[in-house]
């Protein structure tokens, strides 16, 4: 399953400098329905597109969102110039 969507890139607080997309509430739940046995975590393998960048990774569920938490690699954000607060468009495919 492909699922499209806008969302702004945000840090972790505190010492790990880990950055975050929390998937839209429609898509997590859409993650939620087709993510068969849960993975380490609740975690779900994906496919990530956001502009030229594509990795592969898990996205984690949030208690505090009730959705899921899509990590955005160090060596993406620098290839894409991407800062936190910045709003972008990503495409993620659930891997089977």
């Amino acid at each position: 399953m492909r699922y499209e969507f806008e969302a702004e890139v945000w840090r972790y607080p505190g010492e790990a400098a880990w950055f975050f997309a929390t998937l839209p509430a429609e898509v997590g739940h859409g993650v939620k329905q087709l993510r068969g046995p849960a993975r380490g975590w609740g975690s779900v393998r994906v496919t990530v597109t956001t502009g030229q960048a594509t990795w592969r990774t898990s996205v984690f569920p949030d208690k505090r969102s009730g959705s899921f938490l899509l990590p955005v690699k160090a060596d993406v954000r620098r290839a894409e110039g991407i800062e936190p607060g910045q709003t972008r468009h990503f495409v993620i495919e659930l891997d089977h």
